[in-house]
């Protein structure tokens, strides 16, 4: 799955990349998190545009959303039959940049983060579909969420899911909904190449969404792992007070 990813790359590069009209000017990202705005690349009459969309789809027939689940990903295997997504896959696909993202593995009871990134370095296209909600007031609300497959052989030692990635070559066909027509996507929904993507272990501040700092990328040492492991567990024995989200993080 994908519940926390990275944004690095300049605002430029980025639209030279994705071919968006707009032009963004924001700062890096080190750990984005569900229901706050992300960056979505979307093509609106015939051109590319980015937007900023809230990372947790709300199906347009949706009535209260406080009562609906949190819908980050969408299941590739399902997603062609899922209410949620069934009409967005055909005619609101779309992109989310991306320049990494973290997955946590259990190891010995423990949950030890990982940071996953192109062996390349260079920046990613999630597979992702799109929903506009729209409130009994009128009010209006764009909504995302990310597709996943089935891990490669490489990348299912951390996890047994990985989101889609698009390659630049393939931008224009997953983003071509003209015809309501899914069938020359639905290869695009696969899991990456084996060695395309490369991935370390990171300290686990990454856990607290209100860290977001470049500290959170640099990869840690088997025995920084270990030592982490004492003070995980004095953390559990005294708890502290859990900040409330109300969900209106931003992106910039």
């Amino acid at each position: 799955m994908c519940g926390r990813f990275v944004i690095t790359s300049p605002p430029a590069a980025l639209r030279q990349i994705f071919g968006y009209l707009e032009q963004p000017n924001f700062p890096p990202r080190y750990n984005v998190a569900p229901t706050q705005p992300i960056p979505v690349v979307i093509v609106d009459s015939g051109a590319r545009h980015f937007r900023l969309m809230r990372w947790g789809l709300l199906p347009s027939w949706v009535k209260d959303p406080r009562s609906f689940a949190l819908l980050i990903n969408a299941r590739s295997e399902t997603v062609l039959m899922k209410p949620a997504f069934k009409n967005a896959i055909r005619r609101r696909r779309c992109l989310v940049p991306a320049d990494g993202y973290y997955e946590w593995q259990s190891v010995d009871g423990r949950k030890q983060p990982y940071f996953i990134h192109r062996a390349d370095g260079q920046p990613i296209g999630f597979a992702a579909v799109a929903e506009t909600w729209l409130g009994p007031n009128g009010e209006e609300l764009d909504t995302v969420a990310i597709v996943t497959t089935a891990a490669s052989a490489d990348l299912a030692a951390l996890h047994d899911r990985v989101p889609v990635t698009i390659l630049p070559a393939d931008f224009e066909r997953w983003l071509d909904c003209r015809d309501d027509d899914v069938e020359a996507a639905i290869p695009l929904m696969a899991p990456p190449r084996a060695g395309e993507f490369t991935w370390h272990p990171v300290a686990t501040r990454v856990n607290r969404v209100a860290n977001d700092d470049d500290q959170l990328l640099l990869p840690i040492s088997s025995a920084e792992v270990e030592a982490e492991t004492p003070r995980r567990k004095a953390a559990r024995r005294t708890p502290t007070p859990t900040p409330i989200d109300d969900g209106q993080g931003s992106l910039f």
